[in-house]
């Protein structure tokens, strides 16, 4: 975020709860993107211990409930901004790889690659523990190819977000390569 510009800045502090020593100070700024999106950004930071936590909050977002569905079919569409909200459902079928909603769930703002990169980082994360004879572990390497030709635009997938509460969007690169597909109320009954 290099061309952001800094509207608000509000700064809050309280004791910190993991090492009972330091300062933890909240820090609440609002950013205007290049695009015209604004963002909250929640930056939480002890000046002992360093524990630092970052939220990122949209502040232009989709509050309707749907399923956002996205092609990837070349370089330039890895450049499509995601944002995740904790309640949105995130997968890529053809990788067989899903971000379940849930109340611990992050906030994803970012691009196709860096979600790529996230799965990424957790498949090895998993293979890494694994037993060195684990049968699963060739299956594993195959996926990690995959993942890392996606990463580099080479191989086509899907990425769909379905939210139920609304919130998640997908602003796409290329705009015919993406549907959104309204939840009616109703539906979720």
């Amino acid at each position: 975020m290099t061309n952001e510009k800094r509207n608000t800045e509000v700064v809050h502090s309280f004791k910190c709860p993991s090492c009972k020593d330091g300062i933890i100070d909240i820090i609440k700024s609002i950013y205007d993107l290049p695009d015209g999106d604004k963002m909250l950004i929640i930056k939480f930071e002890c000046n002992t211990c360093n524990f630092n936590k970052n939220d990122i909050i949209p502040l232009t977002t989709n509050l309707e409930p749907g399923i956002m569905t996205l092609q990837i079919l070349d370089e330039d569409d890895l450049k499509s901004k995601i944002y995740r909200s904790p309640t949105g459902k995130l997968e890529i079928p053809e990788l067989e790889l899903i971000v379940e909603p849930g109340p611990r769930a992050d906030f994803y703002y970012t691009n196709v690659q860096g979600i790529l990169f996230r799965f990424e980082s957790a498949v090895s994360i998993y293979r890494n523990n694994l037993e060195e004879n684990d049968q699963e572990k060739s299956e594993i390497d195959e996926l990690l190819v995959d993942l890392n030709q996606a990463i580099e635009g080479k191989f086509d997938f899907t990425l769909k977000i379905t939210d139920l509460q609304g919130g998640s969007y997908i602003i796409p690169q290329d705009k015919s390569k993406y549907t959104f597909e309204k939840i009616v109320k109703k539906d979720l009954e």
